[in-house]
């Protein structure tokens, strides 16, 4: 990878003193694990309208006009318009993004279950999206967003760094010219990946891919596209999927390997379908026989090394 992959991210999560109380909430596998792939563009959203720390908290209020965002200890502070009008304009800027991290609960980054209050304040219901953030995904539906929170289930951050690795190779393919040969290379790549988040998604894009010739404009083509390919990667990659992948690759080798060799990645892969090996397992025997015995088709897919190894995201599911 000859350049790090621009992501967005709350500051707070970077470890620095922004928030509310004067601290922060330094998000370990970003500062840490991630940090070397990628590069981080921190906002605090609250600092960048002027707001000072420590300051009171903010929250989310129902209001007769909408959501509304004041101080918790002072209703008569509103700053609802200076963060709207500051969030439409940050975000127009951000297009270049393949990921961001919000910080969870906060009524400017949250991304879900953000705490919305009645106008008496005394009534609360984790149903809201920060605001800031509730403009960026407005602006940019196809753009992976995460908690940090969230990001501690290995499963969504294993399913979150794919899609920015994903979106990165794809936007990289957009800078160095579109052309239909590159798009359909692109998407031949992603096979084995696509399958193991949604068969019939899978499919159904794969009928949108076939009837590029149809479409006047590439790049409207491409737009349709990405917004598709990142709505399909959202699912989740199931076991039951992941197995039918693995039993799929397992064909290519059928008269490569002796009976022992067979018997012993059929069993490696179904003791991975029953929970007790991760997936990390049979992906590595059948790399090894991806080097003993190449196939052309196989060694282009990023199933089997999405993002960098040493990420360790395939040891806990």
């Amino acid at each position: 990878m000859s350049e790090k992959i621009p992501i967005g991210i709350s500051a707070c999560l970077l470890g620095e003193n922004v928030r509310f109380d004067g601290g922060h909430k330094r998000f370990g596998f970003a500062v840490e694990q991630l940090a070397p792939y990628v590069r981080f563009e921190p906002v605090c959203p609250e600092m960048a309208i002027g707001l000072p720390t420590p300051r009171p908290a903010l929250r989310l209020v129902k209001a007769d006009e909408g959501i509304a965002m004041r101080y918790s200890n002072d209703a008569s502070v509103d700053v609802t318009d200076a963060m709207q009008r500051y969030s439409a304009e940050r975000v127009t800027s951000l297009s270049h993004l393949c990921g961001y991290i919000v910080c969870a609960k906060s009524p400017s980054c949250g991304m879900e279950r953000v705490r919305v209050y009645s106008a008496n304040g005394k009534d609360a219901r984790k149903s809201g999206v920060g605001l800031y953030t509730a403009e960026l995904m407005k602006r940019y539906p196809w753009l992976p967003v995460e908690e940090d929170g969230r990001l501690h289930d290995p499963m969504l951050r294993e399913n979150f760094v794919e899609r920015v690795f994903t979106l990165y190779e794809l936007n990289a393919l957009w800078k160095q010219g579109l052309t239909r040969g590159g798009l359909m290379a692109f998407h031949s790549r992603y096979k084995l990946s696509l399958l193991a988040h949604s068969q019939p998604a899978y499919r159904e894009l794969g009928r949108f891919v076939a009837a590029m010739d149809q479409w006047d404009s590439l790049e409207a083509f491409a737009v349709e596209y990405r917004s598709r390919l990142m709505a399909l990667m959202a699912h989740k990659a199931t076991r039951r999927n992941h197995t039918n992948v693995l039993m799929h690759v397992q064909g290519y080798f059928r008269k490569q390997l002796n009976p022992s060799q067979r018997q012993e990645l059929t069993q490696l892969i179904d003791r991975y379908r029953q929970g007790v090996q991760p997936l990390l397992a049979p992906i590595t025997l059948l790399k090894h026989y991806m080097a003993e015995f190449p196939d052309a088709y196989l060694q282009q897919q990023r199933y089997f090394e999405p993002y960098p190894e040493a990420l360790c995201l395939r040891y806990g599911h």
